[in-house]
């Protein structure tokens, strides 16, 4: 049974830590290969904030080149309406059956898990892989204690990079090439992202 991760985001803009996290997961969960899918429309988020869907896909896809085990997904970019990731695993599991999928995401993503459209189909769906801050422990959320769901731990290293940072960085004015890698850095300088201060 091939195994493939899911690692799903705005990325806006995508940075190294997303990086490290994705090749920690393809080592760690011993995956055949990482699907990238940036979100079109992340619905607990507001839609001005982010870049748009084709520079969002551009930087993913710059961020990720030269790494044979990831593959960059664009079918929620292509979707209308919010998106879901119960969606997206329900076409790829018709699309590839037999396939056991591992969903990559983070501490704070696993908290609010029950929020979730189609929560509970989708962790019957998927295998979590959820990101533990360095020296803690995952927790699982009480929402979630009572209902079977399978779970494997990531210790992620200490990396103190956010796309809040970024964003404000270039705004700014300030280098971001330590924190994107030198091709991301240059498609957001050529394409003038994240220029105007945060709220205008």
């Amino acid at each position: 049974m091939r195994r493939v991760g899911l690692f799903g985001g705005s990325f806006n803009p995508p940075h190294r830590a997303h990086r490290a996290l994705a090749r920690l997961a393809c080592d760690v969960l011993a995956l055949d290969e990482l699907r990238w899918l940036p979100a079109g429309q992340p619905w607990q988020k507001p839609a001005e904030a982010l870049a748009p869907p084709q520079h969002r896909l551009a930087m993913v896809q710059a961020l990720v080149q030269g790494e044979p085990r990831f593959v960059v997904d664009n079918r929620e970019l292509c979707r209308q309406g919010p998106s879901y990731t119960l969606d997206t695993v329900r076409e790829l599991s018709a699309e590839q059956p037999g396939t056991e999928w591992v969903l990559v995401i983070g501490q704070d993503q696993y908290a609010r898990l029950a929020s979730w459209h189609g929560w509970r189909e989708l962790l019957a769906s998927v295998t979590l892989a959820v990101a533990a801050r360095e020296g803690q422990a995952v927790q699982t959320p009480p929402t979630l204690a009572g209902v079977p769901h399978r779970c494997e731990v990531l210790p992620l290293p200490q990396m103190d990079i956010s796309a809040t940072d970024i964003r404000a960085r270039v705004a700014a004015g300030l280098p971001i090439s330590p924190l994107v890698g030198d091709a991301v850095a240059r498609y957001i300088d050529q394409h003038s992202l994240y220029r105007a201060p945060p709220g205008h």
